[in-house]
Order: C-alpha cells, then sequence, then structure tokens
C-alpha cells in the first residue's frame, strides 16, 4: 500500500514537473519571438542621425553618356544652380554608388551628374525654405530636368517625399572650395615651425607679501569673485565623422519655373531661337554676364507645374534642343 502511493505521488511529480518544462519552453519560444520582431523592427525604421556618411573614393570621372546625352564631370568650385530635385530609396538601398560607396537611405547622400564625389552641397526648398547638407557620393539622377537626386531622408528632411519633387537650389556647402566648413579638420603644426618657438625656461618664481610704507594705510582688501570655468570647446569633426542631421529654414521668395532652351554669345542668334519656338509659349531673353563674356538666354515661361515643365522639356529635347533644361527664378 505504501509502495503504491509513493508511485503514485512520484508520477504526479514527473506530470507537474514536465508541465513546467513546457511552460518554460513554451514562454522561452515567445520571447525569442518577441525579441527577433523587435530587431526587425528597429533594424528597418534607420538612423535619424547624419551617422558616419560612407563618402566613397575621391571621383571627379571621365565623360560619359546616357541615352545619348554626354556629361562632363569636372571641379565647379562656384556651382550655383537651381532646377527640381527628385528622390531615391528602396530598390537602390545597399547597392554600390558611382564611387563605392555603399548607399544607405537613411543618410544624408545625393546623386549628380558631373560634381566631383565625395562633395557637400547645401540643397534648400525653394517652397518651404528648409536647407540641409548632403553628401554627393553617386552619379543620376538621368531624368531630363532634374538636377539632384536625394536620399529618401534628405528628402523627408526637406518635405518633399510625397509629392516627389521640388523647386531647390543647390550650392557648394563652402562655395570655392566643395566642403562644409563643419567638416573640416584641425591644421597641425608642422616639425618646422614647432623648432622655430623656443620655449621659456621653466624656473621656479618666489614671492612673498611687502610690508606697506611707514604713514601709509593699507588699502582695504577687496573681495575676489570666482569666474566661472571656460566652456570647453569641442574639435571641428574630420570627414567621415559623426553629423546630426539637421535643418535649417531661411526665408525664401516666391519663384516660378522657366525652360532655358539655350545661350548665345551674338542676341541675333537668341532672337531667332525665340522666335522659332515662340509657338509653345511665352518666349523670353536675359542677358547674363558669365566670366566677363555677354551671354543672351533663351527661356520659355514661366510654368506653372513640374508637369507641364516635363513635357516642354521633353518637346524641346526631342526637337534637337538637348541643351535645353528647367531653371527657377
Amino acid at each position: 500500500m505504501n509502495a503504491r502511493r509513493i508511485n503514485m505521488n512520484a508520477s504526479k511529480y514527473l506530470i507537474c514537473l514536465g508541465a513546467l518544462l513546457s511552460l518554460t519552453v513554451l514562454s522561452g519560444c515567445a520571447e525569442m519571438s518577441l525579441l527577433g520582431h523587435a530587431a526587425s523592427e528597429v533594424k528597418g525604421t534607420g538612423s535619424t542621425d547624419r551617422g558616419k556618411v560612407n563618402r566613397g573614393q575621391r571621383k571627379v570621372g571621365k565623360p560619359y553618356q546616357v541615352d545619348n546625352i554626354w556629361y562632363y564631370p569636372a571641379e565647379d568650385p562656384n556651382y550655383n544652380e537651381t532646377g527640381i530635385a527628385s528622390w531615391y530609396g528602396e530598390p537602390f538601398h545597399g547597392r554600390k554608388t558611382a564611387n563605392g560607396a555603399v548607399y544607405d537611405m537613411n543618410q544624408l547622400t545625393a546623386a549628380h551628374k558631373t560634381l566631383p564625389m565625395p562633395t557637400d552641397v547645401r540643397v534648400t526648398n525653394l517652397e518651404n525654405g528648409r536647407s540641409i547638407v548632403v553628401t554627393v557620393n553617386d552619379r543620376g539622377p538621368f531624368v531630363h530636368g532634374r538636377i539632384i537626386d536625394l536620399s529618401r531622408r534628405a528628402a523627408q528632411l526637406l518635405g518633399i517625399i510625397r509629392q516627389g519633387t521640388a523647386k531647390v537650389r543647390v550650392e557648394l556647402a563652402t562655395p570655392g572650395k566643395g566642403q562644409d566648413v563643419r567638416y573640416l579638420a584641425k591644421a597641425e603644426t608642422t616639425q618646422e615651425e614647432k623648432k622655430k618657438v623656443t620655449a621659456a625656461p621653466n624656473s621656479k618664481v618666489q614671492t612673498a607679501a611687502l610690508e606697506p610704507p611707514k604713514d601709509v594705510k593699507a588699502a582695504p582688501a577687496s573681495k575676489t569673485k570666482t569666474l566661472p570655468k571656460p566652456v570647453e570647446s569641442k574639435p571641428l569633426a574630420a570627414p567621415g565623422q559623426d553629423q546630426k542631421q539637421v535643418v535649417t529654414v531661411k526665408p525664401v521668395k516666391d519663384s516660378e519655373i522657366f525652360i532655358q532652351a539655350g545661350a548665345f554669345i551674338e542676341y541675333n542668334n537668341a532672337n531667332r531661337l525665340s522666335a522659332k519656338l515662340s509657338s509653345l509659349g511665352p518666349t523670353n531673353i536675359n542677358q547674363v554676364l558669365v566670366n566677363g563674356q555677354d551671354f543672351y538666354r533663351v527661356r520659355i515661361g514661366p510654368v506653372y507645374t513640374v508637369d507641364e515643365a516635363d513635357q516642354l522639356l521633353s518637346k524641346l529635347i526631342n526637337s534637337g534642343h538637348t541643351n535645353a533644361r528647367i531653371v527657377i527664378e
């Protein structure tokens, strides 16, 4: 009788122990599932900091042709253009760019047809005044009428994700240098400069309080104030180091879209083209001085939507005016 009771108790104990083990395993599986789900969510969100932008290798590149149009990459220390910006994202995420960097749609980067890579440019949305600095490390966009292709994050910060395009100004972050001053590393002192300056001798100076002269009263001791410690200045970050994604907002004027069909040194040539294109819309001739030379620009417009500008530009290019482009003024 006692042996049977012991066997029954042992059986109950084993059953309970099995149930507890099953619950533990199920709990562990559930926990692992939740951790995996959380990890996948974090992976998909991307970083909100500029982070360590993969700038890629320094590259200017040779002339190249896309869709029968030639592009000529070159240094342009005074680059400053207006036009239409677009953006690219998921299909290209993780792929290599034109200068060997890996495209990360959550970093502030961009593609440009001719600027050297990497180059830091400031892009300003002329519709809302938002402005950011992005790193050009890719080639494109190869769509007529687009001057820059932004990463998804850059497009978000500039407020152009929904409509897909926007009127923008693109200029070098530091005109004439092609490099944002925030990325300039601290200059090092050369060995020759170090040798030119001799350090003062490190000798001890003895001090002692002097008695005031006779019949002269000592001035009352003034209370001394403890000055606050100087604020420690942080060194400027060198290229590739962490940078916050900073958006600035500046006032912008109303702007209009034009199609520039050509630019001529001779006014008569510009006048003939203007008359020829008058059937496409209102044309005008603008005189501008570039590097000491007068040019006469033939433009059609203004036009009021990007779609309308795209259609007009396509007509001009298909009719042989391959240098036609969209400008914003």
